[in-house]
């Protein structure tokens, strides 16, 4: 296989993974909650804790990264999801809902992003970004796929055989594609990168640098108010007055919109800089709420959101590790953005228990309105950066 092939196996894996691994929960969320006796907190627990113990795991796996052994955790984490899987499918009670997810937080933290794009930076330095914005625009499709393919098999076969379909996907196909690929592109990692001596700084060295804390915020924010969207965004559309299928169909077009940014971004090249590009994500992060609120009276704005979330959103996974490498440093990537993550995955995991308070409380309103103070957030982060 060559390198160019396995960049675009490592994207097609990645999108498996996330659909297998990470967009479960929102793309069976209405099938638990109809068919799950239990309180909305025990099912935004899950979610929850996977991150929890993804935040915790990933300084641990981005050292490893940073020692070279990007590949084992890319070959591992996706047996991890589906043994993760199949206890979510097959012990069907509160603690084995939250020991299933458990497991998917230590596979999230073993074989999505962090560590795959740690393993392109070892790989091409700074010239990374075009390999990332690759393996994005192939990713970006994970909840394209999940939310339709979720929705077809719990509605004809029920929730559980959806879950077991994740099961085989990851095994027949996330393990072998990401395998494989891992491994060309690691034999090509260049030999000065293999022998320099990593994590100079102990890890409280970077976390107090300035530029380590500034994208911390701006990523935590980010992060927050993308998920406490995205979590309920079936739900929310249903509070809303949208038909189940336009529901459907405004949620799927999520991940087009983040390849579409995705290949706007690579179209620009180094036309665009980082700093633009960021600002552009900005105001995509801000208009996004905006359209939501007003689809209730007009519902083709559900798309508008969409496409506005995503591009945002596509655009600043792309430009994440480009900003860490830049800011940061390429030596210590993969420990740097181990470390980054644990804001980022917290506010994620706060955004679950968070997004079903405020659903319940006050309706996809109140959330809409979170959102939109939470994105002014992130702009301030940006500008007291500058």
């Amino acid at each position: 296989m060559s390198e160019r092939a396995a960049v675009w196996c490592l994207a097609a894996a990645q999108m498996l993974g996330y659909a297998c691994f990470f967009y479960i929960f929102a793309a069976l969320i209405l099938y638990w909650q109809q068919g799950l006796d239990w309180p909305h907190w025990v099912l935004a627990a899950g979610p929850t804790l996977a991150i929890a113990v993804s935040a915790v795991l990933a300084p641990v796996c981005g050292r490893a990264v940073d020692r070279g052994q990007a590949v084992a955790l890319l070959t591992v984490g996706p047996v991890v999801g589906a043994l993760a899987l199949g206890v979510l499918a097959v012990w069907v009670t509160p603690v084995g809902y939250l020991v299933a997810w458990a497991g998917l937080g230590v596979s999230q933290a073993m074989c999505l992003y962090d560590v795959c794009f740690g393993l392109l930076v070892r790989r091409h330095g700074a010239g990374a970004r075009e390999s990332i914005t690759k393996v994005t625009l192939v990713a970006g499709l994970a909840s394209t796929l999940a939310f339709p393919a979720g929705a077809w098999l719990a509605g004809h076969f029920g929730w559980q055989v959806a879950v077991w379909v994740g099961v085989f996907v990851a095994l027949g196909l996330v393990l072998p594609l990401q395998g494989l690929a891992a491994r060309v592109v690691a034999r090509a990692v260049p030999d000065e990168v293999r022998d320099r001596a990593r994590l100079v700084l102990p890890w409280r060295g970077i976390v107090t640098e300035r530029a380590f804390l500034r994208l911390a915020l701006l990523f935590s924010l980010v992060n927050l108010n993308h998920w406490m969207l995205m979590n309920y965004l079936r739900p929310m559309f249903e509070g809303l007055g949208l038909a189940a299928a336009v529901g459907v169909a405004a949620a799927a077009t999520v991940g087009p919109a983040q390849v579409v940014g995705r290949l706007a971004l690579m179209g620009a090249g180094g036309r665009m800089g980082s700093r633009f590009a960021l600002w552009v994500t900005m105001a995509a992060v801000v208009a996004a709420p905006v359209f939501l609120w007003f689809s209730a009276g007009l519902h083709v704005l559900a798309f508008g959101f969409a496409i506005l979330q995503g591009a945002g959103m596509g655009i600043l996974t792309i430009l994440r590790p480009v900003l860490v490498a830049e800011r940061l440093g390429q030596e210590r990537y993969g420990v740097t953005a181990g470390l980054m993550a644990i804001p980022g995955l917290v506010a994620m995991g706060v955004s679950a228990p968070l997004g079903a308070g405020l659903l319940a409380a006050g309706g996809p309103e109140v959330v809409i309105i979170v959102a939109f103070i939470i994105a002014l957030g992130a702009v301030w982060a940006v500008a007291a950066d500058a």
